[in-house]
């Protein structure tokens, strides 16, 4: 079975502020498979980093389809202590608007990514995604700064 790492990142400025999700794919060999990013608008760092996650099984399934996604092997890498414990059902998950956010990379994992484990790791380890999360979140603040002058 092949394995696939995927770090995600996301960012919040203000929490809640202008928010943005990084994604940096690799395989075993550490060839660069797809790196995404997406701005993600107001919200906290914690929905943020799962909005990331999100983000990341989607590119997976883009990238390699629905079908081939099921037999990988995905360790998804991040930084929030908080949202990979919760997603390894260490922790639960108290907070109202996480809840969806935790039932839909659940039922991905149930329905289209079966080998997926989750793997916490410091900020220092998870330049790439962070840079791809800030990439967003500029994009996205330039975006807003300009369309509010017209």
């Amino acid at each position: 079975m092949e394995k696939i790492v995927m770090h995600t990142d996301g960012g919040s400025r203000g929490n809640p502020g202008p928010a943005g999700a990084g994604v940096f794919i690799y395989n075993k060999k550490n060839e660069i498979i797809r790196k995404a990013h997406l701005f993600l608008g107001v919200m906290t760092n914690n929905e943020a980093e799962y909005q990331a996650v999100i983000l990341g099984l989607e590119t997976l399934k883009r990238t390699f389809g629905k079908d081939q996604v099921k037999n990988l092997q995905i360790e998804v890498k991040l930084d929030s202590e908080l949202v990979c414990k919760q997603l390894r059902g260490e922790y639960q998950v108290k907070e109202e608007k996480l809840v969806p956010l935790f039932m839909k990379i659940w039922n991905a994992q149930v329905a289209d990514v079966p080998h997926l484990t989750f793997s916490h790791i410091p900020r220092e380890k998870n330049t790439e995604a962070d840079k791809l999360a800030n990439l967003a979140m500029d994009g996205g603040c330039a975006r807003e700064a300009q369309g509010s002058m017209f």
